[in-house]
């Protein structure tokens, strides 16, 4: 019994660990055609409530996220109806979109 909890013990301080030093810069797209986020084309979604996300579809991945003012509340801006995207969110990337 004693060596099963140390397995796991040993096994969780590892798993741990190795979240630990992985600092992942999210600014960065590590696709097929890397480049910094800044250089990709952003559309605008329409949530079903209305309110604008940020998206960008770069062919292999997609980024999306919430557009908000500057104080942290939704803008529901009226750009597009609910459930439409809109704007050059495809373009900046080499590699079309398969789908």
């Amino acid at each position: 019994m004693k060596l099963l909890k140390g397995i796991i013990l040993v096994g969780l301080v590892a798993s741990v660990s190795g979240c630990m030093g992985n600092k992942v810069d999210k600014t960065v797209d590590r696709g097929f055609d890397s480049k910094h986020l800044s250089q990709l084309k952003a559309g605008i979604w329409v949530d079903p409530n209305g309110c604008d996300h940020w998206i960008i579809d770069d062919g292999v991945e997609g980024y999306l996220s919430q557009r908000l003012d500057k104080y942290g509340k939704p803008v529901c801006s009226g750009v597009a109806p609910p459930g439409v995207a809109t704007g050059p969110f495809k373009k900046g990337s080499a590699f079309p979109d398969p789908i």
